[in-house]
């Protein structure tokens, strides 16, 4: 069996998230108090009891959703004696990118939630709230062709762009609001469906330039490792292990595409993955892997039972 990490994106998160795991196991809570540290801030607290208006708030759910994430990786380790080093490869959905390579041991976990923190304050800063929009295309006749003729059509009010290729039947557009409303209006005239998300800027489009450049300069002073299992990285869909090269993909993850889709089929293809284990919160990448690769075996890791019945399927 050929195994990859997958960690999730922005969306997964809950209130109670991490809480089974961090009353079982003191490696968890030592990642929680390692992050409530680095930001000097109670998140733990916040992702135990909410609200989840305030957990929701980007600089808030980025970090905390990376810290469910490397404790499901860090008790995988001490109390089952699975690493990271099992893995044939890493891969993570936007933030969970920052997940795969603190789990891989490329950033420390403390670097990467400040790096999360001021990732999520630098995205709001780069668009004014309302000035920007994403909108979720979906339905059997949705793939990347649609999309991306939506988007066109929609440019010509403005920046829009395909952000998210999740898989088939569900692509993300993003970009100026009234760009992303004409897209909307496309996409259903060509058969898809369109719902507009409830987000507080346009992630993943050049609208993010202003935080790329934050990004960028925080990336070069931050020391980064080779990753201990190669990062299969959102904008390119290829594996790497140089240390240059992922700062440099992290910068452009800002504004560039998720290749999600791309990303998980040349992991079950050229990479030969076979398994697929979601480490931290929420199923929602179990269910992207079944979709995209239904031959391969696709598991979350939200609890401490999952964590047991994984562990011994290896």
């Amino acid at each position: 069996m050929s195994l990859a990490f997958l960690f999730p994106g922005q969306g997964s998160q809950a209130v109670g998230m991490g809480a089974e795991l961090a009353d079982a196991f003191a490696a968890a809570r030592a990642v929680f108090e390692e992050v409530d540290d680095a930001l000097e801030q109670k998140l733990a607290k916040l992702m135990r009891e909410g609200p989840i208006e305030d957990l929701t708030l980007t600089e808030n759910a980025q970090p905390a959703l990376m810290a469910v994430s490397l404790a499901v990786i860090r008790v995988l380790e001490a109390e089952f004696a699975v690493g990271i080093d099992r893995a044939a490869f890493v891969a993570g959905h936007s933030l969970g990118e920052y997940s795969a390579l603190a789990s891989a041991s490329a950033i420390t976990l403390a670097d990467t939630a400040r790096l999360l923190r001021l990732r999520g304050h630098a995205m709001q800063r780069a668009v004014p709230v309302g000035q920007g929009a994403m909108a979720s295309l979906i339905g059997p006749k949705t793939d990347l062709a649609l999309a991306e003729a939506a988007a066109l059509a929609g440019s010509a009010a403005g920046v829009c762009v395909v952000a998210n290729d999740n898989n088939a039947g569900n692509i993300v557009i993003s970009g100026d609001k009234a760009a992303v409303d004409l897209a909307i209006e496309a996409a259903k005239s060509l058969g898809a469906r369109a719902i507009s998300l409830n987000v507080s800027a346009p992630f993943h489009c050049p609208l993010m330039q202003p935080a790329a450049d934050e990004m960028a300069r925080a990336l070069a002073i931050t020391n980064v490792l080779p990753p201990r299992a190669p990062l299969v990285a959102n904008v390119t869909a290829r594996p790497t292990l140089d240390p240059d090269a992922i700062r440099g993909l992290l910068v452009d993850q800002v504004t560039g595409r998720v290749r999600w889709r791309e990303s998980m089929m040349w992991m079950v293809g050229d990479g030969g993955v076979t398994s697929f284990a979601e480490a931290g919160a929420g199923k929602v990448l179990t269910g992207m892997a079944k979709r995209i690769a239904p031959d391969a075996r696709a598991m979350a890791l939200n609890a401490p039972a999952d964590l047991d019945a994984f562990a011994r399927s290896l």
